[in-house]
């Protein structure tokens, strides 16, 4: 006795290799197994799945299936809303993490933060969990999004078409994800370098860790993942 998970074009790079030209993949029955149980055991986070259907009729993930039944999974919805809380990224997404600060989004990283700490944070700062592991996705109660593409560019691209949100480009430091403040060049003055004094005359600095920005040589490649991201 076997049920059949059968997945959207969407979501067959999650199947094994084998079973992605079908986009099927056949597990055992078990009769005390949800359709949660059995889609995630076909490779698929429940974060990735929108509708339900089960032998073609819409159905809920607490549901059960019978011997011989099919399981079809639709992907989820885009856009989705962000979380009040924000982003929350995993210790694999440091450098989509600067982008998406650069571009003023409110996204929590920490290199050395485990799989629980990650899970339990974004429960309790309400944020969403963005990583590539399915296995932390498939946690309970994590409320995450399985981000694709192999380099910080693709997988920009992919939070942005998910979440659909608001931006607010050099707005958050990029280190620590805190609000930029304005601040005279007279209180920095310091700080600078001598070209960068000469140079330059407006700045922001982070009053959570203190580091200073302003438009210098990297302006245009900036500017440049701005563009691409609001078109």
């Amino acid at each position: 006795m076997s049920v059949t998970v059968r997945v959207a074009p969407e979501l067959a790079f999650l199947l094994r290799p084998r079973d992605r030209p079908t986009r099927e993949r056949r597990l055992g029955f078990d009769p005390d197994a949800t359709l949660a149980h059995v889609v995630q055991a076909a490779g698929v986070p429940l974060t990735e799945v929108g509708e339900l259907r089960l032998d073609g009729v819409p159905a809920r993930p607490e549901a059960r299936s019978r011997p011989g039944s099919v399981v079809e999974v639709a992907p989820v919805a885009r856009p989705q809303p962000v979380p009040a809380g924000g982003l929350l990224l995993d210790v694999g997404l440091g450098a989509l993490g600067r982008r998406l600060r650069l571009l003023g989004l409110d996204a929590a990283w920490s290199n050395d933060a485990d799989d629980a700490e990650l899970a339990a944070r974004a429960a309790a700062e309400d944020r969403v969990l963005l990583t590539q592991d399915r296995g932390l996705l498939m946690r309970r109660g994590v409320r995450g999004a399985l981000v694709r593409g192999s380099g910080p560019d693709e997988q920009l691209a992919d939070v942005l078409d998910r979440f659909a949100p608001e931006l607010a480009p050099l707005t958050r430091c990029t280190a620590c994800g805190a609000r930029l403040e304005t601040v005279a060049k007279a209180a920095i003055a310091d700080r600078l370098p001598a070209g960068t004094r000469r140079s330059y005359d407006e700045f922001s600095r982070c009053p959570a860790c203190g580091r200073l920005y302003w438009r210098g040589a990297h302006a245009r490649r900036i500017d440049e993942l701005v563009r691409a991201a609001r078109h």
